[in-house]
């Protein structure tokens, strides 16, 4: 039998083992070179990239009420009630029901809102909210400091809704309850009416099967403390039951409904997205993603260190 030449013998054991720990720690010197580094920064911004990519609304709330950036119309507008969208004049009400607080933010300023009142704060759609006709997909993120349960007068609370020229015409939104104790938080993706409650059953008689929400029956809200609530929905308006809709609280989920017709019966031109009805506490950093984010893209713009600004300033 003819011998392989020395230089296609395999290397002993122990001679193996000492190339294999070299190129270890040959990897581990260029790992963590200068230029390896510099590689790995510029790694980051790409995922920065996609969040700005997919951001059709921002408001800030640091300087004004009006939309830092918006895809559609920046301003914030007041309605006397939710039936007066279309001749509502631009700006806030009266400051003893709303008003701006400098450096009282989670990240800067801060929408305070005073007291219970029948006017409607909101920016309009449909561009602000990557509102569509076809399967439509979505994230809101926002900020709450409140007490539920000192601060809030009686009566069903929505700090964030999304919705159309009618209720029953399709609406998301999360609120707090109406006459619990602690009063629970949820998240709601309500079709038209027809589709998810035929029999027009009062709410709070339905089981929580009949209802399409996530609940959180303990929240954990309060003055002291900023909360970050953001909810992704998809599969809106897709003709099938595979409507979906998640609640996460400071970066984790907490719940998600699933399985559901969403179908928006909604004239775009008078959609919009409203802010504090019922609500007597701050809200900052709202910001709108046309898109589902991950949840690891949850977790980022939960950790962004001066929230949705970073996105904008980002290189």
């Amino acid at each position: 039998m003819t011998s392989a030449p020395p230089s296609a013998m395999p290397p002993h054991p122990s001679l193996r083992r000492l190339l294999v720990r070299a190129a270890a720690l040959s990897l581990a010197v260029v790992a963590s070179s200068p230029a390896a580094r510099s590689a790995e920064i510029k790694t980051q911004p790409a995922s920065l990239e996609t969040l700005r990519a997919a951001l059709a609304f921002h408001a800030s709330f640091d300087t004004s009420a009006d939309a830092d950036f918006a895809r559609g119309d920046r301003r914030v507008y007041t309605a006397i009630d939710s039936g007066k969208r279309p001749s509502a004049v631009p700006g806030l009400p009266a400051a003893e029901l709303a008003r701006l607080v400098p450096a009282a933010g989670r990240h800067g300023g801060a929408l305070e809102f005073r007291g219970q009142t029948k006017q409607q704060v909101f920016y309009r759609g449909p561009e602000n909210l990557g509102y569509r006709a076809g399967p439509w997909a979505g994230t809101v993120s926002f900020w709450l400091r409140l007490d539920p349960d000192r601060d809030l007068a009686p009566g069903y609370c929505d700090p964030v809704q999304f919705v159309g020229q009618r209720w029953g015409e399709g609406a998301l939104f999360v609120e707090f309850t109406k006459d619990h104790n602690p009063r629970h938080f949820r998240y709601g993706i309500f079709p038209v009416t027809k589709l998810w409650n035929p029999e027009n059953k009062k709410l709070e008689e339905m089981t929580d099967a009949e209802r399409p929400m996530v609940f959180v029956r303990r929240p954990v809200f309060s003055r002291e403390r900023w909360t970050h609530v953001l909810i992704t929905f998809a599969q809106l308006n897709s003709g099938r039951a595979d409507g979906r809709g998640t609640l996460y609280l400071d970066g984790e989920p907490v719940g998600t409904a699933a399985g559901w017709m969403h179908t928006f019966n909604w004239d775009p031109a008078q959609s919009a997205l409203t802010l504090g009805l019922n609500y007597t506490g701050f809200i900052d950093d709202v910001a709108v993603f046309s898109r589902e984010l991950t949840a690891a893209e949850v977790r980022a713009v939960f950790s962004l260190s001066r929230g949705i600004a970073s996105l904008q300033t980002a290189p």
